[in-house]
C-alpha cells in the first residue's frame, strides 16, 4: 500500500519535531508483521514459559504463571518482543507483549513485527482498543466468540518513521509501567482483604476465628445462631416507578441498565417486582453457591425480580457484617456442600434450607468492628481501583490522539 500525505493520514497530536514531517504509512497487519506458526514440543517448555488463554490477564494486564502444562503435544514457539493474542473472547483484551521465549497454546495467536515496526512501538499497535474493536467485528460464536484470523491479518496498521515510533513508545511505556504498578497495588489490596477475611471468620468446624481485635480476645466466643431466628422475608410488591435493580455475583445488588429499566412494565400481581428497602438482602437460590446473595446498600427503595427472595435482618445483627459473612469464601463453600440437585448447573440452596443453617456469630459489637474494618478496606480498594481506571482512561485518550483514527486508516 502507498504512503499517504500528512493531510490524509496524520494523528491529531504529534511531537514538535515531527509536525512538519511526512504522514504515516498504512499497511495490512500481515504485511508489517508475521503470524508465527513454528512449533515446539511441550516437553521443551518450562511451566513459567507456557502461555494459554487462561493465564493471559484481561485488559492488557500481562500474564500469570500457568497452572499446568499439557501432558503431550506441541505449542507455538514465541520469542521475546512477540505479541500474543488470546483468540477466545477477544473482548477480554487478553493481549501480551512477551518478555521471554516460550510456547503458546493453540488458541493464542503469536504475531512478530517485521522491519517496518520497532519492537518498542509494535505493542501499542495491538494492545489497543481499536484493534480489539476490529477483531470483534469478525468474531464468531455466542458464548465463546473467536476472532477471525483472516480478518485479523487485514487489520490496517498505521505507522510513522522509526524515530517517531520510538518517541511515541518512550512516551507511552512509562504510562504502561505506572498502570501495571497501580494494578499490582489493587490486586495486593484484594489479596490482603481475602487473607484478612480468612482469619476474621471461623474456619469450617470451628467456632472462633484465628484473629480477633484486642478488645474481644478475652470476651465471649462466637455462638451458633440459626439464621431463621433473625432473618425475616419481605414480601411487599414494588408500587409505582421504583428503580429496577438486579443481583450479580460480582457486585451484589446493583442497578439494571437503561434497556431493562424501560422494560419495567408490570401488568398484574403475579408478574410484580419485589420491593427492596435499604439494608434488605436479595437471595438467588440457583447461584447462591457462587456468592449470589447481596445487600442493598443504597438509601432509597428499589425493586428486584419476583424470582429473588428478599429478606432483612433484625437489630441483633449488623447487616454490613452479614453481607460480608454471607458472601465470604467459607460460606460459599458451605453453600456448595449444602446445595441439592444432581446436575451441577441446577444445584441450588432453597431459601427455607438457608434459614435452617446454624453458623457462629459474635456479639453485635464485634460484628460492627469487623464490618468497619473491612468496609474501610473496601473503600481503599475502590479508591485505588478508581485511580487505575483513570490512568487507563488517560492512556486511551492519549493513544486516540497519538495514532490516526481507525476510520482514517480504512480510507
Amino acid at each position: 500500500m502507498k504512503k499517504n500525505s500528512p493531510q490524509t493520514l496524520t494523528p491529531k497530536l504529534r511531537f514538535p519535531e515531527f509536525r512538519k514531517g511526512e504522514g504515516w504509512s498504512i499497511d495490512k497487519l500481515n504485511t508489517v508483521a508475521e503470524f508465527v506458526h513454528e512449533r515446539v514440543p511441550v516437553e521443551e517448555i518450562a511451566l513459567k514459559d507456557y502461555v494459554s488463554t487462561e493465564n493471559i490477564l484481561p485488559d492488557f494486564g500481562g500474564v500469570t504463571t500457568a497452572s499446568k502444562l499439557p501432558p503431550t503435544g506441541s505449542a507455538t514457539r514465541f520469542r521475546a518482543d512477540d505479541i500474543l493474542v488470546s483468540n477466545i473472547r477477544p473482548y477480554l483484551k487478553k493481549v501480551w507483549s512477551s518478555d521471554r521465549d516460550g510456547g503458546a497454546s493453540n488458541d493464542v495467536i503469536v504475531i512478530r513485527a517485521k522491519s517496518s515496526l520497532s519492537k518498542d512501538f509494535f505493542p501499542f499497535v495491538l494492545r489497543n482498543e481499536s484493534f480489539i474493536d476490529y477483531v470483534m467485528t469478525g468474531a464468531k460464536g455466542v458464548k465463546m466468540p473467536r476472532g477471525d484470523i483472516g480478518l485479523m491479518k487485514n487489520y490496517p496498521v498505521s505507522y510513522p518513521s522509526h524515530p517517531e515510533q520510538q518517541k511515541i513508545a518512550d512516551c507511552l511505556t512509562p504510562l504502561d509501567e505506572l498502570i501495571a504498578a497501580q494494578g499490582r497495588k489493587v490486586e495486593a489490596l484484594k489479596a490482603h482483604k481475602k487473607g484478612l477475611m480468612q482469619q476474621l471468620f471461623p474456619r469450617e468446624g470451628e467456632t472462633t476465628p484465628r484473629l480477633r481485635f484486642p478488645e474481644f480476645r478475652k470476651g465471649l466466643g462466637w455462638d451458633k445462631r440459626r439464621l431463621g431466628d433473625f432473618i425475616h422475608e419481605r414480601g411487599e410488591i414494588a408500587e409505582g416507578t421504583v428503580p429496577l435493580y438486579s443481583l450479580t455475583i460480582q457486585e451484589g445488588v446493583t442497578a439494571k441498565t437503561d434497556r431493562y429499566e424501560r422494560s419495567f412494565l408490570v401488568t398484574n400481581k403475579e408478574d410484580a417486582y419485589k420491593l427492596v428497602l435499604p439494608n434488605d438482602f436479595a437471595f438467588n437460590p440457583m447461584n447462591l453457591r457462587f456468592g449470589a446473595i447481596g445487600r442493598h446498600s443504597g438509601s432509597e427503595p428499589v425493586s428486584l425480580s419476583k424470582y429473588y427472595n428478599i429478606f432483612f435482618c433484625d437489630e441483633s445483627v449488623d447487616p454490613r457484617f452479614c453481607e460480608i459473612y454471607f458472601r465470604s469464601d467459607g460460606m460459599v463453600a458451605y453453600y456448595d456442600v449444602m446445595a441439592t440437585g444432581t446436575l451441577i448447573e441446577k444445584r441450588r440452596v432453597h431459601f427455607d434450607r438457608f434459614l435452617s443453617f446454624s453458623i457462629p456469630f459474635p456479639q453485635i459489637e464485634e460484628q460492627q468492628r469487623i464490618a468497619n474494618c473491612l468496609s474501610a478496606l473496601d473503600a481503599r480498594i475502590t479508591a485505588e481501583a478508581d485511580k487505575l481506571a483513570a490512568l487507563k482512561t488517560h492512556k486511551q485518550g492519549l493513544m486516540q490522539q497519538l495514532f490516526p483514527s481507525p476510520e482514517e486508516s480504512k480510507s
